[in-house]
């Protein structure tokens, strides 16, 4: 039996597509025999007890730190770091594991190296993209600036001390390995579904239609956070082409983040109030329900480097629910979507193209079935969380015997 300490930036009952990778991979590595334990960082948040029982898992929690240092630029990541590593030590001494893995960003890898090499125990490194250029999305720093090297040095540095890396996709393998790290020692875990948490679309619920205002209407939809990345100020620039040609068309946002007051600010702009519906946050159990509204799912991702290397999650979800979805080329959707087969792919950053596969798709009802059916069992037989999971045995068992 394996005994694995995971560190976390932040976890469950939070929600994020960070979250629910986690949270699956966890399960799945239970469901092989081992035994898991999970610490958070101090970007949890303020807690309430040292440890948090969630739906059967148990989190080990960081205080958040405190102080003058903790208030600095650069003064509050070597903070939490501090914070981190002392908290790491006080779990692995108490839970004994025999791998210490680490997962995005790096600020959680530089502790756990520290305290893997103290008590000479193994460590990895799960990255999900990398600390510097989600910077970048965020507006914190620009891609070539002095924090951006900075960074980038230090993920480096990370990834060339521990004894061996995984990542969620081929995009972030290949800048791993261009870095000067053997490709041997780099492993993908690819992101997944859980097939038993989404189940085929079913009738879109009439109460909720008529509450949002969707009755007979055509649903062009997005569902998660929304971020700068996620390109959804592209899909409103799109949609009065769209209304031209499909008066009955309307988008609905399904959640919020950081571009939301942006986004509704754009809808008012462009005069398209009534077209577009943003519901605000909805409950976990309720978002199959708003799936279920919408015609067709749009993710039109801006070409950028984060989205380049890094596969999302929203559109195996869509795969999973036989739903039908258009998504801009950009490197991490080709990865996964195959096109006219899976999904239906169009040139990043162009609105009239984002247009025309979203009216070319509604237009042609006879290549549904096809797509439908294709993205079902491209989960079912490949991306399930149980396949992705057994990619952790080899190097967990080579490490475990070799310490």
């Amino acid at each position: 039996m394996i005994r694995v300490l995971h560190v976390l930036d932040h976890s469950i009952p939070l929600h994020s597509g960070y979250t629910f990778r986690t949270a699956a991979l966890l399960r799945e590595q239970r469901a092989l025999g081992w035994e898991t334990f999970h610490l958070t960082s101090p970007k949890q948040g303020d807690t309430t007890a040292p440890c948090e029982d969630v739906d059967r898992l148990r989190f080990y929690r960081t205080p958040v730190a405190r102080g003058t240092l903790a208030s600095l630029p650069v003064g509050k990541e070597i903070a939490l770091m501090k914070q981190l590593e002392t908290r790491l030590e006080e779990v692995a001494r108490e839970v004994h594991p025999d791998i210490i893995h680490a997962h995005s960003p790096v600020l959680n890898a530089l502790p756990a190296i520290k305290v893997a090499r103290r008590l000479g125990i193994p460590v990895v490194y799960e990255i999900r993209a990398f600390w510097e250029d989600a910077a970048v999305d965020h507006g914190s720093t620009h891609e070539g600036s002095l924090r951006y090297r900075a960074t980038r040095k230090l993920e480096t540095r990370a990834i060339q001390q521990v004894d061996h890396v995984f990542t969620i996709c081929e995009g972030l393998r290949a800048d791993i390995v261009s870095r000067g790290i053997p490709a041997g020692k780099v492993t993908v875990i690819p992101n997944a579904v859980d097939l038993e948490s989404f189940k085929l679309a079913s009738p879109p619920d009439p109460q909720l239609q008529e509450k949002w205002g969707l009755t007979g209407k055509t649903v062009v939809g997005f569902i998660g956070s929304f971020y700068a990345y996620e390109g959804l100020d592209l899909l409103l620039d799109a949609l009065p082409e769209l209304i031209r040609q499909r008066p009955d068309v309307r988008v609905l946002l399904v959640g919020g983040g950081p571009q939301e007051a942006n986004l509704r600010q754009q809808a008012d702009h462009l005069g398209l109030g009534e077209h577009v519906i943003f519901t605000g946050r909805v409950p976990h159990k309720d978002v199959n329900r708003y799936y279920d509204l919408i015609n067709v799912l749009a993710y039109p991702r801006h070409p950028m480097r984060l989205t380049e290397l890094v596969t999302p999650l929203k559109p195996l979800e869509a795969m999973a629910q036989g739903q039908l979805f258009v998504a801009s080329d950009v490197g991490g959707h080709k990865e996964l979507i195959e096109h006219n087969q899976t999904g239906i792919l169009f040139k990043a950053g162009d609105r009239q193209a984002l247009a025309q596969a979203i009216l070319e798709l509604l237009n042609n009802p006879g290549q549904w079935p096809v797509l439908r059916a294709n993205g079902r069992q491209f989960v079912e037989n490949i991306r399930n969380w149980k396949n992705s999971v057994t990619k952790y045995l080899e190097p967990y068992s080579r490490l475990v015997k070799k310490n």
